[in-house]
């Protein structure tokens, strides 16, 4: 299973991923992840792990690139994307208080 976002999917592959966390590829996490501002990287020349990390969450989550990605990946995936939007409304707040 492999979905392809376009502009506003990235909401409906997020639902849908909470409602089916297996068959997930590391292009839909990453491109995921771009949209809800989250960083990525692949450490040493194309290493055989993603890692996700959000400025302002300490928890970082490594992710094998290798198909299909398991559920406890997404799940780590997932927490990580919430922790990170929280954390943007957060600071959104507090810059819109005098």
């Amino acid at each position: 299973m492999q979905y392809h976002l376009f502009g506003s999917a990235a909401p409906k592959t997020l639902q849908k991923m909470r409602r089916n966390q297996a068959g997930w590829s590391i292009d839909t996490l990453q491109s995921v992840a771009v949209e809800n501002g989250v960083g990525w990287r692949r450490p040493g020349n194309g290493g055989s792990h993603v890692i996700f990390s959000a400025s302002g969450v300490r928890e970082i989550v490594s992710v094998p690139a290798k198909r299909p990605i398991k559920s406890v990946y997404i799940k780590q995936f997932l927490a990580l994307i919430d922790s990170a939007v929280e954390v943007k409304q957060d600071e959104n707040k507090n810059e819109s208080k005098p």
